[in-house]
């Protein structure tokens, strides 16, 4: 394992930020860390980094206790903070030399590896330029470049797509898409689809706790699972029940929930067994009921859809308390 984490927590004076954490990381695995503002994610970056210890639990790196092997995981780790302490009026090609002295790279590979950061994260064309002067996607790939100078086997990067736009975000889950394959990153974000499109793993953290921890081909066979039909008919319901009865869905048309619409239109839901496909069957039946049918789709749960599920859970519990 990369990273094995147990039991943490981390209190910041009577505010419990992290709460019994236990995670395990395999090597070369693309986690995505999620959460709303407050949830621990930073605390926990910040915790596995070794800038702060923690209250109880046990995290290491590689084999090498974060707590008292500390300068081993600093070693194998690299880390691109939210807000990137970049030195305005340092060059880019001299500020990422300065950081390959502090992180003890041996002379003969610092040039190497400064020109090999400089091409991976497409910086040629800034590399003369003062770091104070570039755009904020550009010094979000001169802080990718310092995480990736000492060959680290590990990459954490706290929300490394904020405040970058469209293209530049793109040209940014490209580059963690292809730096997968030869490291394990755990990157945090709030953009649920650059997430889903990106990692083997969600993480979600909720109040300080683990609120989900699933890979993701384990959340897209439970969506598989939890399929949906949904569409909408305007006619009598008893016309649209008796459609639901002659079509191909079994039982499952005594499952149906009916949503008025604004309109005048009725919606209507119901949950799929396996993999059975009735819309071809259904609309001939609705049509031939003399009933009007202006749409019809498949939904599968999203990570949207889990993550309302969380929190909606969330509240609901704190709702269910009783008042202090």
């Amino acid at each position: 394992m990369m990273v094995e984490i147990e039991h943490l927590s981390k209190y910041f004076g009577p505010v419990l930020a992290v709460s019994d954490v236990s995670l395990k990381i395999g090597r070369n695995e693309i986690v995505g860390l999620l959460g709303n503002n407050g949830a621990g994610k930073s605390t926990l970056m910040r915790m596995l980094t070794t800038y702060l210890p923690a209250t109880s639990g046990r995290m290491t790196v590689d084999g090498f206790d974060v707590l008292t092997q500390s300068q081993d995981v600093r070693r194998r780790i690299g880390y691109l903070p939210e807000s990137i302490p970049l030195y305005p009026e340092m060059r880019v090609e001299e500020y990422l030399r300065y950081r390959a002295q502090l992180k003890g790279l041996s002379r003969c590979k610092v040039r190497p590896r400064i020109e090999h950061v400089l091409g991976r994260c497409r910086l040629g064309e800034v590399r003369r330029r003062q770091c104070g002067t570039l755009s904020k996607g550009f010094r979000q790939r001169v802080g990718l470049a310092d995480a990736l100078l000492a060959e680290p086997a590990l990459l954490i990067l706290d929300e490394p797509t904020d405040g970058l736009d469209p293209g530049q975000k793109q040209e940014a889950l490209a580059l963690l898409r292809d730096l997968g394959r030869e490291h394990t990153i755990v990157f945090s974000s709030h953009l649920l689809g650059e997430v889903e499109s990106l990692v083997n793993r969600i993480v979600i953290l909720r109040r300080g706790h683990l609120a989900l921890d699933k890979r993701i081909e384990e959340l897209r066979e439970e969506a598989d699972r939890e399929r949906t039909l949904r569409f909408e008919v305007r006619g009598g319901r008893e016309a649209v029940d008796g459609a639901l009865r002659n079509c191909s869905l079994g039982e499952s048309a005594r499952s149906v929930r009916y949503n008025p619409l604004p309109d005048g239109w009725l919606q209507g839901e119901l949950r799929l067994p396996g993999s059975l496909d009735p819309r071809e069957d259904l609309v001939r039946q609705i049509t031939g009921a003399g009933v009007g049918l202006r749409h019809i789709e498949f939904h599968r749960p999203s990570l949207n859809d889990r993550w309302n599920e969380i929190n909606n859970r969330d509240v609901a519990s704190l709702a269910a308390a009783p008042s202090a």
